[in-house]
């Protein structure tokens, strides 16, 4: 029943059954690589795919078994129907080929030079830096290629200078089935180089830290959580550069937040003011200006100052800023103040204020 729910070798690898034996390798190279564990940790369904990957090609790729499969299918390895089923010598091969595939791609023969890592800076600005734009010295500290023996981890003219024990790879494999596991080796201390052929400089590592200067350019307009990526200032190694990933964080403004390209300023104004209008100072990024407050201004208005916001990222054009009025109601009252706010309230009719008349209406209606 087993045998009967497996999908076909050829259609596993992605070929056609008259495939060669170049073109079966070529398949399985791609899809070993492309499902491999270390490049998808904790994904189950991608090393299951490894699995049936590997085992398609343990069938194919031995002329007689491969005759077999086209004769009898999967019937052909199942014991239980008369197969000869698989084992682990079945998988030994395939494990080394596939080594030779991921040596040749990663660069790991010779000194087990590593896949270039990419970094992360994290980089803070201030509000008016992400809204006018500014550049930034920064510095970090990167891995660069050993000035002596160039990533190779062994002393220059060093005759044999692989540890023998891992074959230069800094870690020793083990065959389980068909699946594949690792360790540092031990011999070498994953280095992959003899200790007495080590580079001085380095100390067999390939690579020695280094601090960096660099200049980074923060456009206009940047939003908060944005990254800018500098290719190839990441970690250095034979095998290629890795970037480096400046992620921006804007510190909070005293008085202004962000809504998009919009800016918000909350003004506190006086009763007086609001009632009789009067003329106020507004901050801006661009630094203060005049703006006229209408008489009998309600608190909570908000009004738009056309063009005084942040330049649009990535785009045209600058938004606007949005100044909420806010009406102070004071706190504590001198005596004079007290009576001449008694008198102001005596003189003022329901007409004076029409919202707080609405409400009434609307209240007792509700009671009736």
């Amino acid at each position: 029943m087993a045998s009967a729910e497996k999908r076909d070798y050829y259609e596993v690898l992605g070929v056609e059954r008259s495939a060669s034996a170049d073109e079966l390798k070529r398949a399985y190279k791609q899809l070993a690589i492309k499902f491999h564990p270390d490049r998808n940790p904790d994904d189950k369904q991608a090393e299951e795919e490894f699995k049936r990957v590997s085992e398609a090609y343990a069938a194919l790729s031995d002329p007689d078994k491969r005759r077999r499969y086209d004769q009898l299918g999967h019937a052909a390895f199942d014991p239980n129907r008369g197969g000869t089923g698989f084992d682990a010598a079945d998988f030994a091969g395939i494990g080394e080929i596939l080594e030779g595939f991921l040596d040749d791609m990663f660069g790991r023969r010779g000194g087990a030079s590593r896949l270039p890592k990419d970094l992360r800076y994290n980089l803070d600005i201030s509000f008016e830096e992400a809204a006018l734009g500014t550049e930034r010295l920064i510095e970090y500290e990167r891995s660069e290629l050993c000035t002596q023996c160039k990533g190779a981890r062994a002393e220059p003219g060093v005759p044999i200078p692989e540890c023998p024990a891992c074959r230069g790879r800094g870690e020793v494999r083990f065959q389980r089935g068909f699946f594949a596991t690792s360790r540092p080796c031990f011999s070498c201390e994953g280095s992959g180089v003899r200790a007495e052929a080590r580079c001085k400089l380095c100390e067999g590592k390939g690579s020695v830290p280094q601090k960096q200067t660099l200049r980074v350019k923060i456009p206009a307009g940047v939003e908060n959580g944005a990254v800018r990526t500098l290719s190839g200032m990441g970690e250095e190694t034979p095998a290629g550069n890795g970037d480096l990933h400046v992620h921006v964080s804007i510190k909070a403004h005293p008085l202004f937040t962000r809504e998009g390209a919009d800016i918000l300023c909350e003004v506190p104004v006086s009763f007086p003011q609001a009632a009789l209008g009067a003329t106020l100072e507004v901050p801006t990024l661009e630094g203060k200006v005049s703006m006229r407050l209408p008489p009998g201004t309600q608190s909570g208005r908000v009004f738009r100052l056309r063009g005084k916001g942040l330049p649009v990222f990535g785009g045209y054009g600058k938004g606007d800023e949005l100044v909420k009025v806010t009406v102070e109601v004071p706190e504590k009252l001198t005596p004079r103040q007290r009576e001449l706010l008694e008198e102001l309230s005596h003189e003022m009719g329901a007409g004076t204020h029409p919202q707080q008349q609405t409400f009434l209406d609307k209240l007792r209606g509700l009671f009736e």
